[in-house]
């Protein structure tokens, strides 16, 4: 039987705007925390969104290609949102079609750029519609994650720390050979293997070695 409405799972992080305006056109809303995207519209499509700020962001950091290794290796298929006018560019055009080009040719995704929230809620409306209604694709269930090798999981830890992208992360692995003595070396040292300023080894240094005052 077909569903007279879409149901879209929606990660717990993205504006409740976008929500309502889901809500208010007909959907039905399940907020969670999403392990991979921001929208599941179906068993086999998932949304990411990105402000043009963070999409930048990502290609500077490098974080938009671990991302879509993500995605690519948890869904069939992935659709990027690109939300905003673009305003002060931080990287150069030729980087920015670069990562299209990758996006598109080397994952499979669909790339699609939109003006405003509401615009982009109209669009993800538009697919979770097309998918489940039209299509009639099974209704979202939250997708499982590929099992990380362990190197994968010590470079998601160190990730994590303030400041460490996985540019820097991989450096330190390769230079302390494992995450204890990252979290072990003095500061001098981590300036060293990281080639990060002080400022950020001093940050690092204070969350290994000052006592856990619950706030």
């Amino acid at each position: 039987m077909v569903n007279e409405a879409p149901k879209i799972l929606v990660d717990s992080r993205e504006p409740a705007e976008i929500s309502d305006w889901l809500e208010a056109a007909g959907a039905e809303i399940e907020i969670t925390n999403l392990p991979i995207g921001d929208y599941q519209l179906s068993s086999r499509l998932i949304v990411e969104r990105k402000t043009r700020q963070d999409f930048e962001s990502s290609i500077i950091d490098g974080r938009l290609f671990s991302q879509a290794e993500l995605l690519a290796s948890a869904i069939p298929r992935t659709v990027i949102i690109v939300e905003g006018q673009a305003e002060q560019q931080r990287v150069s055009r030729n980087a920015l079609l670069g990562a299209y080009a990758s996006l598109i040719s080397d994952f499979g995704f669909s790339l699609f750029f939109t003006s405003s929230l509401s615009s982009t809620a109209e669009l993800i409306f538009a697919l979770a519609c097309h998918e489940q209604l039209s299509k009639n694709h099974p209704r979202p269930i939250l997708p499982k994650r590929k099992a990380r090798t362990l190197a994968e999981q010590q470079l998601a830890v160190v990730e994590s720390l303030p400041g460490v992208g996985p540019k820097l992360a991989r450096q330190l692995l390769l230079y302390f050979d494992n995450i204890e003595n990252i979290v072990t070396a003095p500061e001098a040292e981590l300036v060293q293997a990281g080639k990060i300023g002080q400022k950020k080894a001093k940050r690092l240094r204070q969350l290994f070695s000052l006592r856990f005052k619950e706030e």
